[in-house]
């Protein structure tokens, strides 16, 4: 089982590591992806984050099973510029991967024509630019292949609902147990 998490400058790193950090805990691979030739990457709160790969060195798409989108600005709004991305996203959508986004992140499943008619949640504010999604104000949003999630406050949630998703309710369960998570 392997994932990519994008990160562009500006990334929100409470929202990219937790997620990277609960996966590995579970054994799944992550490969943290710069989208510039630099691996390190200064997230929205001067975290600088060495990845462990670069978007121009992403040859097998299909060798993941999914693809995370932390929010953060402009790190969000990076991602959404790239089209790399957006085709990555679009080439996994289309094999129906996961894809995860949190916070500004949907704006992303937006640029990639994947939400239309999908439920989807994002950051207060972001509603008007997730137009053909279905919104809801929930914390995190599962519609089939696609998860979404509120914001920093629900980067637990968010990659909980990730595990339940890649390896089912049974890891899920023990991810929590394991970090004495409660809610």
């Amino acid at each position: 089982m392997r994932v990519l998490v994008f990160l562009a400058e500006g990334f929100e790193e409470v929202e990219a590591l937790t997620v990277v950090d609960y996966l590995r805990r579970k054994d799944i691979k992550v490969d943290m992806v710069s989208i510039t030739d630099d691996k390190n990457v200064k997230g929205a709160h001067d975290i600088v984050v060495t990845t462990d790969k670069r978007l121009s060195n992403i040859d097998d798409v299909y060798k993941y099973h999914g693809a995370i989108i932390p929010g953060g600005m402009p790190g969000a709004t990076n991602l959404r510029d790239n089209a790399k991305v957006i085709d990555i996203i679009e080439r996994l959508n289309d094999k129906n991967r996961m894809i995860a986004a949190i916070c500004a992140g949907p704006i992303v499943l937006k640029r990639a024509n994947i939400i239309d008619g999908i439920e989807v949640t994002s950051y207060p504010g972001f509603e008007q630019e997730l137009e053909g999604g279905i919104y809801k104000e929930e914390p995190v949003v599962r519609d089939g292949n696609i998860i979404t999630a509120r914001g920093p406050a629900f980067a637990v949630d968010f990659a909980i609902e990730i595990i339940d998703y890649l390896l089912g309710h049974e890891k899920a369960a023990e991810l929590k147990e394991d970090i004495l998570y409660k809610g």
